[in-house]
């Protein structure tokens, strides 16, 4: 994490900035991604049982994501920053973003929501319209510095290593392969993540205009609002990827379901 800035926010101001910005409901929407963790093990959840759906509760527990992402900003957050980030959200633009955002955030039906924005794109691009590239844009301002990539990476690792430690799965390679074999697949990952990130933009922000769009690009890529992303990328998936840590070593509790 980075170091403390010198006059950082505190915690009555980073729950107002937190509600304000949709970042809270940002990481009560960590728990759907909880989703995709039998995918990497190629397990079916469903053979568990409510016991999946109990265990998903109590690892992903909302209210402490949220306790530990106030408390690292509060070390990490510096006073100005917070500032920009909450009086453009505050603003009317701001406001009308957050409200779609937190709604696209808490939509637990990713595969629909993608190919609809997966159709949307097609179609811009069909019409030529430079929505796409503000699109792009946007993706590129808001993981300037390629976190999410190194971060999934990161979350493949720990949550692998941490099911093969419980007895989950058993990995035929050691740390080093398993590194090796996840950096040959840095370029799959890196597209899809792209797609994703363009198919869900073009879904969230679609009865946005463009002017609206563009001045929203534009925004994110102010310094400060680099500043505010970069750690909030970092809180993130940090949080994402100590819960995925804790959901591999529990696995091993659940049981098959058995039919009555």
């Amino acid at each position: 994490m980075a170091a403390a800035p010198l006059f950082a926010a505190n915690r009555e101001r980073i729950e107002a900035f937190l509600t304000t910005t949709g970042f809270d409901v940002a990481l009560e929407s960590i728990a759907l991604s909880s989703r995709s963790a039998p995918q990497m093990l190629g397990i079916d959840p469903d053979g568990f049982g409510s016991d999946w759906a109990r265990l998903t509760d109590e690892v992903f527990d909302v209210e402490a994501m949220h306790q530990t992402a106030v408390s690292i900003l509060e070390e990490t957050l510096s006073e100005e920053a917070l500032t920009h980030a909450v009086e453009f959200y505050a603003s009317d633009l701001g406001q009308r973003l957050v409200e779609v955002e937190n709604a696209s955030h808490m939509n637990a039906d990713n595969e629909a929501k993608q190919f609809e924005g997966q159709q949307i794109i097609s179609d811009l691009i069909k019409e030529g319209s430079p929505r796409v590239e503000s699109f792009k844009q946007m993706s590129a301002a808001i993981d300037s510095t390629d976190i999410a990539l190194r971060a999934w990476q990161e979350i493949q690792f720990r949550f692998l290593l941490a099911a093969s430690a419980s007895g989950v799965i058993e990995l035929q390679m050691d740390s080093e392969d398993l590194r090796q074999l996840l950096k040959r697949n840095e370029p799959a990952l890196r597209q899809s993540l792209q797609l994703s990130s363009l198919a869900g933009a073009a879904y969230t922000y679609k009865d946005f205009s463009d002017e609206d769009v563009n001045a929203y690009v534009d925004a994110l890529e102010q310094p400060l609002m680099q500043e505010v992303y970069e750690l909030l990328n970092v809180i993130q998936f940090e949080i994402m990827a100590r819960r995925f840590e804790v959901l591999a070593s529990r696995m091993a509790e659940l049981h098959p379901a058995q039919d009555i």
